[in-house]
């Protein structure tokens, strides 16, 4: 009976349970009915014909009443057998039914479960069957649309790399073969060039290295108490001169008495560095660049405001993405390895703030800004 049971899957256990609850109530009924009848329908002839009525009636009345009680028991007995074989019956249809009705949607879901397990992220399961089943419905769904969309980011990671790691290796394997075939004079300006290419390919394999820490959140933070003057003034030490050799103004606006932030000063300076790092690239001599902090609820809101090439609309939304670029003509000598930005991203989540970006359009300049929390002491 189990093994049949298990073979037959989930319908078969429901149809089963619900035969064995319609018999254990059928059981049930006949019982109590054969116990309490005969007594019950006593007391209502007693109720009905008199407490004496058996004193003045002769031995034929007696032995018709007994005979009645027999026949009407028999003729109960059979009307509850009868009906209850009917009852069953129905209860074996609309539990068909009904088991099927449940059971359908969960079959749907285990066979696009197996689909998805074997590489068909596409797949989605109808909304079929009850509330309950129709929400278990929709959670799956999004679960199947968050691994689609996880899958397209590791296809479209795997050839960003390759697209990456692509361009300085022909770079160098073309010097390399000019220089091996003597078209290529092997001075110090040839090999200043090639390494250039290969301090390229570690900067993109060391920026791999970290996100992949940093998503994987096996990375360590040593959170410490800062202000955050003290944050933009190391930042600033590091690109002021490039912002003075380039002609950028470069202004500081700092709200007064602003409280200490729980940050890592490295990770955080990272942050910075990269971001004042983009406003130096993409502002063109002449501009300006200016870095604010103010209090925003419980937490402090860090600004790098520019006025450079500025980004259209339909680009914000994916700045942190990998390997995202406004401009895809851009070489990554002028455009960097294009994850720093989601690497700012990873750091700035891992110290609980936020970060975004904000343009009026091209040419109108753009600001990013992130959040730190407060350190109330």
């Amino acid at each position: 009976m189990k093994d049949w049971l298990v073979r037959g899957g989930l319908r078969r256990r429901l149809l089963f349970m619900n035969l064995l609850s319609i018999a254990a109530g059928a059981i049930a009924l006949l019982t109590i009915t054969i116990i309490f009848a005969p007594g019950l329908h006593d007391r209502l002839m007693i109720a009905w014909l008199g407490p004496h009525w058996t004193d003045a009636a002769d031995a034929n009345m007696v032995e018709m009443e007994r005979a009645t009680n027999e026949i009407f028991t028999l003729a109960m007995l059979q009307a509850l057998t009868i009906s209850s074989g009917a009852a069953m019956i129905v209860a074996v249809v609309v539990s068909v039914v009904i088991s099927r009705q449940i059971v359908q949607p969960i079959e749907h879901l285990l066979q696009t479960t197996h689909r998805i397990a074997t590489g068909h992220y596409s797949e989605r399961v109808p909304l079929l069957g009850d509330h309950e089943l129709k929400r278990l419905a929709s959670q799956f769904n999004l679960m199947a649309a968050a691994l689609e969309r996880a899958e397209q980011r590791r296809i479209a990671l795997i050839g960003d790399v390759a697209h990456e790691l692509r361009t300085p290796l022909a770079t160098i394997a073309g010097y390399i073969e000019g220089m091996l075939d003597g078209v290529v004079e092997p001075d110090e300006a040839t090999w200043a060039l090639v390494l250039d290419e290969v301090y390229r390919l570690r900067r993109l394999t060391n920026d791999l290295q970290d996100l992949s820490r940093l998503e994987s959140h096996h990375i360590g933070l040593h959170l410490e108490p800062i202000e955050p003057i003290h944050l933009i003034e190391a930042a600033l030490a590091r690109l002021r001169p490039q912002f003075t050799t380039k002609g950028i103004a470069l202004s500081v606006q700092v709200s007064p008495h602003l409280p200490p932030v729980w940050a890592d000063r490295h990770r955080i300076l990272q942050v910075l560095v990269n971001l004042l790092g983009n406003a130096l690239q993409y502002t063109p001599t002449g501009g300006q660049v200016i870095i604010n902090a103010d209090t925003n609820g419980n937490a402090v809101r860090f600004c790098i405001q520019d006025t450079g090439i500025g980004i259209a609309a339909e680009h914000l939304p994916h700045l942190f993405e990998r390997f995202y670029r406004v401009d895809p003509s851009r070489t990554r000598a002028t455009g960097g390895t294009g994850i720093g930005l989601t690497i700012c991203k990873a750091l700035v989540e891992l110290h609980s703030g936020q970060i975004g970006a904000a343009s009026d359009g091209p040419g109108q300049g753009s600001t990013f800004w992130f959040t730190l929390p407060c350190c109330m002491i």
